[in-house]
């Protein structure tokens, strides 16, 4: 029986119990977890750069018990990771299915044998909103 080599990438920025738990699900489906940490040219799709440098946000996930392996990710195409890694398995977040670029993974991964799953979404927490949170205190003058 062969190994499941399982890819799940994100920017993990500001590190977060979603974010684990994005991981956790996923190290649970496959034998093998690869992180991909989207450099911060590849998370500019975010609309503004990660406040955590990516040499640190790399060594966190790096740390984490449920990584085998991280690496960096260039891109938001995940065929090019594919290529790289050579994963049985894309984790992405729920919050993903039913959408365009969703559909167009499951298609894209299909033709070469590679499934979609996606893992449960945390939804109270997000680093868009820790990061709301921040500013708004930094403009309250609370620190």
């Amino acid at each position: 029986m062969s190994r499941i080599i399982g890819y799940a990438s994100g920017v993990f920025d500001l590190f977060h119990i979603g974010h684990l738990n994005v991981l956790k699900h996923a190290s649970a489906q496959c034998d093998y977890l690869v992180a991909g940490v989207l450099t911060d040219e590849a998370a500019g799709h975010k609309g503004h750069a990660p406040v955590v440098p990516l040499h640190e946000r790399l060594e966190i996930v790096r740390s984490m018990a449920y990584v085998d392996e991280a690496i960096v990710d260039n891109t938001l195409e995940k065929m090019e990771a594919w290529r790289q890694v050579g994963f049985h398995r894309l984790f992405k977040g729920e919050d993903w299915k039913g959408t365009a670029r969703g559909a167009q993974w499951e298609r894209d991964f299909a033709a070469v044998g590679v499934e979609v799953v996606y893992v449960p979404y945390t939804m109270h927490v997000s680093s868009t909103k820790l990061r709301q949170v921040i500013h708004q205190l930094i403009s309250e003058g609370r620190r």
